[in-house]
């Protein structure tokens, strides 16, 4: 997902925007929302949150830490 639409979905759950990564950002829109913040956790490449709506970037962001 790209860092503007993630900014759109933060500001809807009224999280201020400052300068952080992409990574904090979700993991705090996670947070907001009642979720787990395990945004780029998944050391194994395993995540049983099927219906997340960051788990295809989430995978992705979590090989390259």
């Amino acid at each position: 997902m790209q860092m503007q639409q993630i900014r759109t979905i933060a500001k809807e759950n009224g999280i201020k925007l400052g300068k952080t990564t992409k990574v904090n950002l979700i993991r705090k829109i996670q947070q907001v929302e009642g979720n787990y913040a395990c945004f780029a956790t998944a050391d194994s490449g395993e995540c049983d949150q099927l219906g997340c709506l960051w788990r295809k970037d989430c995978l992705s962001a979590a090989k390259r830490q």
